[in-house]
C-alpha cells in the first residue's frame, strides 16, 4: 500500500509562498487513462480510484514537451499528476494548475531553480489530491469522478512566461508549457470531453483567470468549459508606507519572464503589461464562465501587497501579520479597506449571469483544495448564507443556483478558519 502524505498546513503554504517569493509572498477501479510510449509514468500499475478523502496520484513526464521547448526553469521536462476519471466521470475533466508563488529576480529564480517549483527532476513523484481533487464522493460530491490532472509549476510566473536568460541559464517557458500539457491532454481523452473546469489556487489561480479563455478556444464549442481560480485575485493596492509594493514585484515578474507577449489583448490593447498581470484588470473581459473564491482577507495578499518588510522598516505590522487578535484599530481598519477594494473590484465580473462568486470574511489563502475548508461538514467549509464553498462551486457550474456570495466584514462570519 502506498504511503499516505500529510498534505501541508495552510501556515506552511504561507511559510512557502513568502519564502519563494524573496520575502514578499465510489468508485470502482478505472485503468489508467492511455499515455503516450514516449512518456515515463513514475510508480507502479494503474492509478486506483478510492473513497477515502485524499487519494495519493503518481507523476508523469512529459518528456515530448522538451522538443517544443516546453521546459521548467532547469530544461527538465514538464509534468503532471493524473487521478482517471470513472463513470458518468469518465468524459468530465478537472485540469489543476499548481501555485506555488513567483520569481521575480536571478537571485530568486536561482534558488526556485533547483526545487520542485523549477525542476521536474526535485517533485514529489507522488502528491495527494485532496478538497476539489479528492476522488471521495463524500467530500467532492459533484467531482469525485470525474478525471482529474493537477499540472505542475515548474516556471515560476503562472504559465505565462516565454524566454530564456542567458545570464543565468534559466527558462521561463510557462506559455509552452501550458500548450504542451494542454495538447496532451487533449490527445489522451479531454478533447472529447463534455464538461471541463479550469482551476488552480494562488499563482496557479492567477494562471486560471489568464488561461481560462485559451483552454476554452482548445476544445470543441460542444464542450462546457468554465474556470475556478481560487486565491487568485491579486490586487493593484497601496501598501501601508503607500508605495506600491505588489506592483513593483509583478512589474519585475513580467519583464523578466516575457510575460506580456501572453496577457489578454484585450488588456494590453489599453493598459501596460504589468497591469495586464493584474486579475482586476482581466476579468471584466473574460467570456468563458468563472467562479472567483477569495478570502476578503488573503494572508498572502496581506504580507505580499499590503505590509511586506520592506515597506514596514520599523516591525509595527509584524505582530498583526501573525495574530489577528495583535492588530490595532488603526490597522484592522486598514484590512477592512483592502477587503473593500477587492469587493469593489468583482462588482463588474458579478454582472456577469454566467459567473459565480464566494468572497469570504475569513483570513485565509487557498479553500478548494483543503480538505478542512473545501466541503461542508461539521467545522468544514466557511459558509456564506448557510452554503460552503463546495455547494456553491457546484450549484454555479451545474447552473443549479446562480451563486453571487460577498460575506459582510469580518468578524461575522463564525465558520471562518483563520491561519492569522
Amino acid at each position: 500500500m502506498r504511503s499516505r502524505r500529510r498534505p501541508p498546513s495552510l501556515p506552511a503554504l504561507v511559510a512557502a509562498v513568502v519564502l519563494v517569493c524573496g520575502g514578499f509572498c465510489c468508485c470502482a477501479e478505472a485503468d489508467s487513462s492511455p499515455v503516450a510510449a514516449d512518456e515515463l509514468m513514475s510508480g507502479s500499475g494503474p492509478a486506483r480510484r478510492r473513497r477515502a478523502a485524499s487519494v495519493t496520484v503518481p507523476m508523469t513526464i512529459l518528456k515530448s514537451a522538451v522538443s517544443e521547448g516546453a521546459v521548467c526553469m532547469d530544461g527538465t521536462p514538464p509534468a503532471y499528476n493524473l487521478d482517471p476519471g470513472s463513470g458518468t466521470g469518465s468524459r468530465r475533466w478537472i485540469v489543476n494548475l499548481e501555485g506555488g508563488a513567483w520569481c521575480n529576480s536571478a537571485r530568486t529564480c536561482q534558488l526556485s531553480k533547483g526545487t520542485g517549483r523549477g525542476s521536474s527532476d526535485h517533485m514529489d513523484k507522488e502528491i495527494p489530491f485532496t478538497g476539489i481533487m479528492s476522488s471521495s464522493r463524500a467530500i467532492n460530491p459533484d467531482f469525485y469522478n470525474w478525471n482529474r490532472v493537477k499540472i505542475r509549476y515548474c516556471d515560476g510566473g503562472s504559465f505565462a512566461g516565454d524566454t530564456y536568460n542567458k545570464e543565468t541559464g534559466i527558462y521561463f517557458r510557462g506559455q509552452r508549457i501550458w500548450n504542451a500539457v494542454i495538447k496532451h491532454l487533449i490527445s489522451i481523452g479531454m478533447g472529447s470531453a463534455d464538461q471541463v473546469l479550469l482551476t488552480g489556487c494562488s499563482s496557479g489561480g492567477l494562471a486560471v483567470i489568464l488561461h481560462c479563455d485559451q483552454l476554452r478556444s482548445f476544445l470543441p464549442a460542444s464542450t462546457t468549459v468554465k474556470c475556478l481560480s481560487d486565491a487568485g485575485l491579486y490586487l493593484d493596492v497601496a501598501d501601508i508606507s503607500g508605495g506600491r509594493s505588489v506592483r513593483s514585484y509583478f512589474g519585475d515578474i513580467v519583464a523578466l519572464q516575457g510575460i506580456g507577449q501572453n496577457l489578454p489583448p484585450a488588456c494590453t490593447a489599453r493598459l501596460d503589461a504589468t497591469s495586464c498581470f493584474f486579475p482586476q484588470n482581466i476579468i471584466n473581459d473574460i467570456k468563458t464562465p468563472m467562479f472567483i473564491l477569495n478570502a476578503a482577507y488573503d494572508v498572502i495578499q496581506i504580507s505580499l501587497s499590503l505590509a511586506p518588510d520592506r515597506a514596514d522598516p520599523s516591525g509595527s505590522w509584524r505582530a498583526c501579520k501573525s495574530k489577528r487578535s495583535a492588530c490595532n484599530a488603526s490597522q484592522m481598519s486598514f484590512l477592512q479597506g483592502f477587503r473593500d477594494q477587492m469587493v469593489s473590484s468583482v462588482q463588474g465580473f458579478s454582472q456577469s449571469r454566467s459567473n459565480g462568486l464566494f468572497i469570504s470574511s475569513c483570513f485565509a489563502h487557498c479553500q478548494s483544495e483543503q480538505l478542512g475548508t473545501w466541503n461542508y461538514v461539521p467545522g468544514g467549509s466557511p459558509t456564506i448564507q448557510n452554503k460552503g464553498i463546495a455547494k456553491s462551486v457546484g450549484d454555479w457550474y451545474f447552473n443549479r443556483a446562480e451563486v453571487k456570495a460577498i460575506d459582510c466584514r469580518y468578524p461575522c462570519n463564525n465558520t471562518c478558519h483563520h491561519i492569522m
